[in-house]
């Protein structure tokens, strides 16, 4: 399904994954979990980096000193600190990556909602410091926050990704085992006072995350059907799958699967080349919408190597 405005039933405020400043908030002892009472709980590891909830002021506004630091002084989507708090008391969360000192290193920000008279989770907001990048945190979180909702009787998670970003597609699809369900045209509006945004428009997936899987890398069924599609046409093949050459041909493969080309690294293609970034999107734009305006839908993501190239494979009727 392709929406060219936010549809109206999931309307979030414009979010996605990113890196962050240096935060230091002061540790307090362990509050309760709001939703049930019970002691809030915490996910340790042995590089001494705990996950647990949001719980002092002080680490509150740490959550938003990183999101100005992240998306510009001049972004005029970020969640005040009340918002964060009091979400937790009706079920939401905001969690945070912290390291021995108590140093904020990341954090995750999601709502309570329900659709078709369930209980749905809106995860609206990931962030982590980019000195602990590469140390799984992102996917840390995630799974700590899919850990507090079960409980809750939380069945579906949805959050939304910028399509072009290789890293986040890798992270929700096969290290989480999400799966985009729509794209929207300029979710988040042409301009949202970022620099993140700046040029490109905030074209999204919305992805959906089973809640009662375990998730994780992609099943058997899953790693062969990624291994058939290696044979499938791309729609868009780059140049050097750096984003050099992303025009799609005048006629997009009739397939059962196809493969969508995205670049490593769509950062490094807007520094060198925000003109041709603009023509990704829009080309790109074009080739999801036309094949999920058809039913298809994203069924998996490859990332080959040595060529370090991204591909999305998408599949007629989600087979």
């Amino acid at each position: 399904m392709v929406y060219h405005t936010a549809p109206n039933t999931l309307n979030p405020s414009s979010r996605d994954d990113a890196t962050s400043l240096d935060a230091s908030p002061a540790r307090r002892p362990d509050m309760t979990s709001p939703a049930t009472g019970a002691p809030a709980p915490a996910a340790a590891s042995g590089d001494g980096i705990s996950i647990r909830r949001v719980r002092t002021n002080e680490e509150y506004d740490a959550c938003v000193r990183m999101q100005h630091a992240i998306w510009g002084e001049d972004f005029t989507e970020s969640v005040p600190a009340t918002i964060l708090k009091v979400t937790q008391q009706i079920g939401g969360v905001t969690a945070g990556a912290f390291d021995a000192s108590g140093r904020l290193l990341g954090f995750v920000f999601g709502m309570m909602g329900s659709m078709d008279g369930k209980l749905v989770h809106w995860s609206d907001m990931l962030a982590v410091h980019h000195d602990a990048r590469n140390k799984g945190l992102g996917r840390r979180l995630k799974l700590f926050q899919r850990e507090l909702l079960r409980p809750l009787g939380v069945e579906r998670m949805f959050w939304t990704y910028d399509p072009l970003v290789a890293k986040n597609a890798f992270l929700n699809i096969v290290r989480l085992g999400a799966r985009p369900t729509e794209y929207v045209v300029d979710m988040y509006g042409s301009d949202t006072h970022s620099a993140l945004h700046s040029g490109l428009g905030t074209d999204r997936f919305i992805v959906a995350w089973d809640l009662t899987k375990d998730g994780g890398a992609n099943t058997p069924s899953e790693a062969e059907r990624e291994t058939a599609a290696l044979k499938a046409p791309v729609a868009n093949a780059l140049a050097t799958g750096d984003g050099g050459d992303a025009s799609p041909p005048a006629e997009l493969p009739d397939a059962d699967i196809v493969r969508v080309e995205v670049p490593a690294d769509v950062d490094a293609v807007i520094a060198r080349d925000i003109s041709a970034a603009a023509t990704l999107r829009a080309s790109t734009r074009r080739i999801f919408t036309h094949y999920m305006d058809r039913d298809y839908r994203v069924s998996g993501f490859s990332h080959l190597t040595p060529d370090n190239r991204y591909f999305y494979i998408l599949s007629r009727n989600g087979s």
